[in-house]
């Protein structure tokens, strides 16, 4: 059985005190002496529990207004001693220091004191100091102190004194200055960024909350998600949510968000593969699928709007996935929950980080998310022909889906539905023919839909091609030394083409 180390004295200063009382009473059963200051002082003796200020042992009052309080040899000297050094042991004798052997502090709610929208000067008053100088020197000697962090380590120190008594291992002690640093590095990266001002000088993230997946992208790799998975979602029933999983949720959203009235979306691999916007959520079903039933298979569906039974029954007709809605009729779940497996999710109301970053060579790239929108407003007719009332906002529908499909990308749609895409291709041309091909072998007519591309054309061979196919009007970022190419087959055969002067490449 691994050695364990007795817990005499315990230095403890909280800040939330929820939960504390049933660590208290245990430490109190087994002898354990309390030290601490102001209000957790009071707070131990309102128990019932003796406790020994911390001014009384250092001899000098807390100072500046709170900010200098156990910032003192005889508090550090009692926390780094090293109990298998001798001259260590001496001088906490010389100079009459006691040994602290757990040390339960937590750190001033600079995050939340942030999103408040208080004052600069109430922002920095709430940068700690005592505090995690205490943590990370009862941390770095865990070969003696058990250290906790936070109120996240109460569960876990409250069942270790349950089992055995106010003693503790090294590999428990180490687990916990673990916890501990973790708390202290992800403090002081919101610190950081809050001086940083959005500046990116250096790359800082710190997400404390992680979830081990069954796997990463395949079997063999492994994966975790960190983040509040919970905050953005209430998953109603189903599986285990995958790494794959989370992948396509975040582009389904990414992608309904675009859209503000009634639109059903079927993605797979992070693409649409189905999406119409109509005034119900059972037209909008009907026509996303009709777009390629195939791909639907197996897929991720999401719309924005309230999903009834007359919708639920007509999904439940084939195989997926995920489902995600704002809300859910009753008898709608009746009908979606017949597969147990099968993911029910309600999107809740949540803030999107506004930057994103992966993984490159050996750093990491960042950039601002794209969160540019073009309406109506934002096409720049540059033919001779002008698009219609319905056909621009069959542009801008284009327009919003290109952006989350991936490059090279072109995007065929009609009537607020889209007919067929050509996605992820190292040629255009080759992602047009991909897309007029799709429409056809699922019976589609082209005549009088329209295109949209997420970059310029270097030629005019995508226009010609879109229409020979039947298409009337396309939209296009611009931006080609060779624009006037296209502009003038355009011109000379009868197309409609606006520029938004805004690429949505997505790799």
């Amino acid at each position: 059985m691994p050695a364990q180390k007795q817990i005499k004295n315990a230095l403890v200063s909280v800040y939330y005190k929820d939960g504390l009382d049933d660590i208290l009473s245990l430490l109190a059963k087994e002898g354990v002496r309390f030290f601490s200051t102001g209000g957790t002082q009071n707070f131990i003796e309102s128990l019932g529990f003796n406790c020994t200020s911390v001014e009384s042992l250092t001899s000098y009052p807390p100072i500046l207004g709170g900010r200098v309080k156990t910032l003192h040899p005889k508090i550090f000297g009692g926390i780094l001693a090293r109990r298998d050094i001798s001259s260590d042991l001496a001088q906490l004798d010389e100079y009459q220091i006691p040994e602290m052997d757990l040390v339960i502090v937590d750190l001033y709610p600079f995050e939340e004191t942030l999103v408040s929208g208080a004052s600069e000067s109430e922002i920095i008053e709430k940068i700690d100091i005592g505090g995690i100088s205490l943590i990370r020197a009862a941390a770095k000697n865990f070969n003696d102190v058990l250290v906790v962090a936070s109120q996240n380590q109460y569960v876990a120190l409250a069942d270790l004194l349950k089992e055995q008594g106010a003693r503790s291992t090294k590999e428990e002690r180490k687990w916990f200055a673990r916890e501990a640093f973790a708390t202290t590095s992800s403090y002081d990266t919101s610190i950081f960024t809050y001086f940083d001002g959005g500046e990116n000088s250096v790359f800082r993230s710190a997400i404390n909350d992680t979830k081990n997946l069954r796997y990463g992208e395949n079997p063999h790799q492994k994966g975790q998600f960190f983040g509040k998975f919970d905050e953005a979602f209430e998953q109603l029933q189903g599986k285990e949510i995958s790494y794959n999983n989370l992948l396509d949720i975040d582009a389904a959203c990414q992608l309904i968000e675009e859209f503000s009235e009634t639109t059903f979306a079927i993605l797979k691999h992070n693409n649409a593969c189905g999406i119409a916007s109509r005034d119900s959520v059972l037209e909008s079903w009907q026509l996303a699928l009709a777009a390629d039933p195939i791909s639907a298979f197996g897929g991720v569906l999401i719309t924005n709007g309230v999903v009834d039974k007359a919708a639920a029954e007509e999904i439940n007709t084939i195989f997926f996935e995920i489902i995600i809605a704002p809300d859910y009729h009753t008898d709608a779940l009746e009908v979606l929950m017949q597969k147990k497996n099968r993911i029910i999710l309600i999107q809740k109301p949540f803030e999107q980080s506004s930057v994103q970053f992966r993984s490159v060579l050996n750093g990491v790239l960042l950039q601002d998310k794209d969160f540019s929108v073009q309406g109506v407003s934002d096409l720049n007719n540059i033919t001779k022909k002008q698009a219609t009332e319905a056909e621009l906002e069959d542009l801008v529908f284009a327009n919003k889906l290109v952006k989350s499909t991936k490059s090279n990308a072109i995007i065929l749609v009609k009537n607020k539905q889209l007919l067929a895409s050509g996605v992820g291709q190292t040629s255009r041309v080759d992602a047009l023919n991909q897309a007029i091909d799709k429409a056809g072998n699922f019976g589609f007519k082209l005549e009088g839909a329209v295109m949209a591309s997420d970059a310029f054309f270097p030629f005019p061979d995508c226009v010609e091609i879109a229409c020979k196919a039947g298409i009337v009007a396309v939209v296009q970022p611009g931006g080609s030394i060779k624009d006037q190419l296209s502009i003038d087959y355009c011109d000379q055969h009868g197309l409609a083409m606006a520029m938004t002067g805004v690429r949505h490449f997505k790799h």
